[in-house]
């Protein structure tokens, strides 16, 4: 910031003050009366406005946000000092100090107004205010000003209505959201906990490995790396949960902020995506709920675009979105009329509530029946379109206007394009306006490598950038709606805080689901992962990316770095030479001078300088006439340094690609459009982007958009995200922002597993791997535990599998893994049992989530781990070291006609055999050993108990599993039971036959020959 003007600078033209932006509320900085711009502090210069200087001083910590220095009253008119009337109002505040408790003064919370601390992140962590306490701290606040000769404006007659709008002025400038930490009596001793069970589980394998069982040593070594194994992934996943966080927001504050009466509305738009495939195995009336819940939600609707992607260019789907644009126009009015939750029709309708609560309009019964009546017709008319798709005629759909359907051949068609909604389509019944709703289908052509859902959501990305260009995306699944109308005002809280804003790279918010039965029987909702481990991981760095649910800063998908915070200047003092500093500070300057410059060039220019190109960037091979001179403003009024800093026409359509038009959208830091742009040429220069050949020999898919490689892409773009230094967050309102459905039943889960599994495995084995990839970016320890810890769970189904089959193998050969005992390895084997039972105990302590929830989570760790991770990494490898795609089929038998009667379907897949071959080895192994401990008397029954719990451990993890198999009426598909059969009988015969603990015999066989001789 520049230093305060001198008393010189009447001998020469005053030139205009520059525009600052204050750092606290994001107001502008204005001038004194003298002409200069107002500097609160002048130790550091960190910007601030005279409001929120003059709050500081009055009510709030009264010093500099960035240097700490305790501010001083300013004479008037000027940014001098005024050290008398400073002294005394530190007295004033010393006094009032000796009153406070716990941050309150005469009762009432006294949050800080300053949310953001320059190279800090923003805490926010004071408590809110009642609407009475602000009124009686608005008081005292104004009559300090008076007697300090303020001028308070306020007349006679609207006094009343000028204090409660300094009110809103004043809540307004308040943070727009809050961190709150858990409470130290249930974070401490869980910390406690986690830190004496690494101490125990130290100690428990030094014992394991120095006490070998002799008699059993195959099955000893094979045990002790198992849990060796099983040790170091509870590290990886237990240490990124040592920072647990919640997050709270303000959404009546963002509204004072950005939605002031009399003024233009300054929220910031969003596009919203949403991508499917086939509508014949995603319904279409799913995708139109979504949709529907899209263009009615609470947000200006010239700022909400809803862009659809059809990666399977279904003429079936592009006539569902023009039915669900009609109902929209009687849907979307009634929505904010009656203000619904939530705003999906065929999730509303099915809600088993009083829908009259607080419902006070008195024709809301009749609308709500008029309503009820138009969707039933509207979900006719799409079930027609659905039993028209299945009976394709051999020439190909047909259009209205004669011409056939440019998708009739999936994989080899043109782009397609479709606006049905917007400023220029259709209005509601009321004559207002709706949402754009846009259809997109992305060109396909043999021979081209279209990388699945990650490179259509890419697709999606420059089509917005060219015909709207928000600032922000919401990315949805299409049988994801939106069941809180606010959920984009919630993230809107995170990214468009004035500082905190502009290091984020999305906003996470937690999956939920419907149509899952009570007792979760597969772990579908997920609530260990989505309410432990991502709250854990909001306190490091951010939540990894989960694909669905997530609004993302469109910078940050282009791949440029964050903004860098302004460090604190290191102070210097008098005791050494001057030269000596000056030195050092030369040369520290000219080192960050260097590196700046560095990161200029190869991005493209910093953040605040990459909106503006040169004029002798032009578009080349462009059949859509667009020059860049026509949309972007030239280099005036920048410096020779500045233009050799930014990218040359060559770089750019490296990067991005040979749009003039899109590259020109991604150096508009704010979103929005060239003013000289039009309807047609855009739509065009659309088509140009989702052109199949667009991304070859560009960074796309490299380092901008959604990153390729892995089925998993989520999971890889988050991660490249963090690793360039950017921060995410955790949202989680009380009403949750989104719902969709998940499979029930036991099989559809376990693809769905094997599915995240597999791209697991494919990072692991590419250069994206965390293990070493970006060890000199900016991704934090913990973070990158935590993306190991995602890469590396499906390795562990190997030890799990061998695991689960040692206590069968025990019990029928009589031996053991572990020794005779102790007392000291007692203690120990004691101690790790007790640790392992608080740290869960704890865990759901800070977490809230159920012990149901909890153990659920634990049976399908081992379900999943012995069937969906055992084949994905085996297929994994045979991907990506042979180059053999192995795809399993689900064969579906029919479903029960009733409530979660999906949850009882079997479809029979490769999947189930190795868990059901666990469950009989495991139970003939129990007959057997009980047998044994029964022909062998009383003596046998001590050793007996060990392997005993250890295979009803195994038995009571796969118990919903075998519950899945037996289905409703008890009974197991035939094949099923054969080839378990079939393999547990074959391993315990030939382990009979092989019987490595038998000692062999180097010399002549004795045998008594049975005569006496």
């Amino acid at each position: 910031m520049a230093g305060p003007f001198t008393s010189d600078d009447h001998e020469h033209p005053r030139l205009p003050a520059p525009v600052k932006t204050c750092r606290i509320c994001g107001d502008e900085i204005g001038v004194t009366e003298n002409g200069e711009v107002f500097i609160a502090c002048h130790v550091c210069g960190f910007p601030v406005c005279k409001l929120c200087y003059d709050y500081e001083r009055s009510d709030g910590q009264q010093r500099c946000p960035q240097c700490h220095t305790h501010y001083k009253a300013h004479k008037e008119g000027s940014n001098e000092h005024e050290d008398n009337n400073g002294d005394a109002f530190e007295d004033e505040n010393h006094h009032q100090q000796q009153h406070m408790e716990n941050g309150k003064i005469n009762g009432v919370s006294i949050p800080s107004a300053v949310g953001i601390h320059a190279g800090k992140q923003f805490d926010s962590e004071k408590e809110s205010y009642s609407n009475e306490g602000w009124k009686e701290r608005m008081e005292k606040w104004k009559n300090r000003q008076e007697k300090r000769g303020f001028n308070i404006k306020a007349n006679e007659n609207g006094h009343d209505k000028e204090e409660e709008d300094d009110t809103l002025i004043a809540e307004g400038r308040q943070p727009l959201w809050r961190k709150v930490p858990i409470p130290s009596r249930l974070i401490n001793p869980y910390r406690i906990v986690i830190s004496i069970r690494l101490i125990i589980l130290c100690f428990f394998f030094h014992f394991r490995i120095v006490t070998p069982a002799h008699d059993a040593f195959p099955l000893w070594i094979t045990s002790v790396i198992c849990e060796i194994w099983f040790g170091l992934s509870w590290i990886l996943d237990q240490f990124p949960k040592w920072f647990p966080i919640n997050r709270e927001t303000y959404l009546d504050r963002l509204s004072l902020r950005f939605e002031r009466d009399g003024e233009l509305n300054h929220l910031a738009p969003c596009d919203v995506f949403v991508s499917t495939v086939d509508p014949l195995k995603e319904p279409p009336i799913i995708t139109a709920n979504t949709v529907l819940s899209i263009l009615s939600v609470d947000y200006p609707v010239e700022k909400i675009c809803c862009y659809v992607s059809d990666d399977g260019a279904s003429m079936l789907l592009f006539e569902a979105l023009s039915e669900t644009s009609e109902f929209a126009r009687r849907w979307v009015p009634f929505c904010k009329k009656n203000s619904i939750e939530p705003r999906a029709p065929e999730f509303y309708f099915s809600e088993k509530i009083d829908y009259l609560k607080d419902k006070v309009q008195p024709n809301f019964v009749k609308d709500r029946r008029a309503m009820k009546r138009e969707y039933e017709e509207f979900k006719v008319r799409i079930n027609a379109l659905v039993a028209k798709a299945q009976k394709k005629p051999e020439e190909g759909w047909i259009m209205q206007d004669g011409t056939p359907w440019p998708g009739n051949i999936t994989r080899d068609h043109p782009g397609m394009i479709q606006v049905y909604l917007g400023s220029e389509g259709a209005l509601d019944i009321e004559g207002n306006e709706l949402p754009r709703l846009v259809y997109v289908s992305r060109e396909k052509r043999p021979g081209y490598d279209h990388h699945k859902k990650a490179g259509a959501m890419n697709a999606l990305v420059r089509v917005s950038a060219v015909l709207t260009n928000a600032p922000f995306l919401l990315n949805l699944d299409c049988d994801h709606y939106i069941n809180n109308s606010k959920a984009v005002r919630e993230a809107m809280c995170f990214l468009m805080d004035p500082q905190f804003g502009k290091k984020l790279c999305y906003v996470q918010f937690p999956q939920r689901f419907d149509g899952i039965d009570r007792h979760d029987r597969y772990a579908n909702r997920n609530i260990v992962f989505f309410d432990i481990n991502m709250k854990g991981l909001d306190g490091i760095q951010g939540p990894v990316y989960v694909g669905t649910g997530c609004v993302f800063n469109r910078q940050a998908l282009y791949g440029y770095d964050p903004p860098e915070s302004k460090k604190r200047p290191k102070m210097t003092c008098d005791c050494w030479p001057s030269w000596c500093c000056c030195c050092f500070g030369r040369s520290k300057k000219s080192r960050s001078k260097k590196k700046g410059m560095k990161s200029l060039i190869s991005l493209g220019g910093a953040f605040s300088k990459k909106k503006k190109i040169g004029k002798q960037y032009s578009r080349k091979a462009s059949s859509s006439g667009f020059d860049l001179e026509e949309i972007e403003e030239g280099l005036e009024g920048y410096d020779e340094l500045e233009k050799s800093s930014l990218m040359s026409q060559k770089d750019f359509e490296k990067r991005f690609g040979m749009s003039p038009v899109f590259i020109a959208s991604t150096l508009m830091e704010d979103g929005g459009l060239p003013k000289t742009s039009n309807t047609t040429s855009l739509i065009k220069e659309a088509i140009h982007v989702i052109s199949c050949g667009y991304e070859e020999k560009t960074e796309w898919g490299k380092e901008i958009g959604w990153i390729y490689g892995s089925v998993t892409e989520d999971i890889l773009t988050g991660f490249k995200m963090h690793c360039r230094g950017w921060k995410s967050v955790y949202c989680c309102p009380k009403r949750p922002a989104f719902k969709g459905s998940a499979p029930i039943n036991l099989s559809d889960r376990l693809h769905q597993v094997l599915r995240w599994a597999l791209g697991s495995v494919e990072i692991f084995l590419s250069h994206h791997c965390p293990l070493w990839y970006a060890y000199g970016g900016k991704l934090k320890w913990l973070e990158r535990l935590a993306y190991i810890n995602t890469i590396v769970y499906p390795f562990t189904s190997i030890a799990l599998l061998a695991y689960c089959t040692l206590p069968a193998i025990c019990l029928l050969t009589g031996k053991f893994i572990v020794p005779t005992l102790n007392n000291l390895a007692s203690v120990w084997f004691i101690a790790l049992f007790i640790s392992i039972i608080a740290t869960g105990i704890l865990e759901l302590r800070w977490s809230n989530v159920t012990m149901e929830d909890w153990w659920r989570n634990e049976q399908f760790w081992v379900i999943g781990g012995v069937s969906a991770h055992l084949f994905a990494v085996f297929q994994g490898l045979l991907k990506v070291l042979a180059g053999v795609d192995t795809n399993f089929t689900v064969t579906s038998k029919a479903a029960e006609d009733s409530e979660f009667g999906e949850l009882y379907m079997f479809k029979w897949t490769t999947l189930l055999i190795p868990p059901t071959t666990l469950i009989i080895l495991n139970m003939v192994g129990v007959v057997a050993g009980v047998s044994d401990a029964i022909n062998n008397g009383y003596g046998s029954w001590g050793p007996l108990f060990g392997k005993l719990f250890f295979a009803f451990w195994v038995i009571v993890h796969l118990y919903p599993f075998l519950k899945g198999l037996m289905g409703r009426q008890n009974r197991t598909p035939t094949i099923v039971v054969l080839w378990s059969v079939l393999l547990a009988s074959i391993f315990s015969l030939v382990w009979v036959r092989i019987d490595p603990f038998l000692p062999k015999q180097t010399g002549p066989v004795l045998k008594q020959c049975g005569v006496e001789c």
